[in-house]
């Protein structure tokens, strides 16, 4: 594309989010909600194109994570929950998140890339 458009807007605001997918099946996931002082959350959301809907939660609250894969294969990795730093990765099939190998070590605004069966962590 050449420019940029305005798409659905998240049901509730929220900022340091994981995120993955593409421009019309994307994920969200965990994050800081709006209220002072900000408190972290589990909810994930997915988006098709012009409207999020309710994902599945992720099983330990976190932000600042990073995120790669489909939003049907998903990861999201890293992050941190004030305090502790993580080094937890979870795996969203679509539905449901599950636990599975975590990084060697925790990392907080880590970059993501590649797929949920052949991803990067960086940063």
């Amino acid at each position: 594309g050449s420019s940029w458009s305005g798409g659905g807007a998240l049901p509730a605001a929220k900022r340091g989010m994981g995120n993955a997918g593409t421009q019309t099946a994307a994920l969200s996931a965990g994050g800081f909600d709006g209220s002072p002082p900000p408190f972290v959350v589990t909810a994930s959301e997915e988006y098709n194109g012009s409207s999020w809907t309710s994902g599945g939660s992720l099983g330990t609250k976190r932000g600042f994570t990073g995120g790669c894969g489909l939003q049907t294969a998903a990861l999201i990795f890293g992050g941190n929950s004030h305090p502790p730093v993580h080094a937890l990765t979870e795996q969203y099939d679509g539905s449901s998140w599950t636990e599975v190998g975590d990084l060697n070590t925790g990392r907080e605004f880590p970059g993501g890339a590649g797929t949920s069966t052949a991803a990067l962590c960086f940063g």
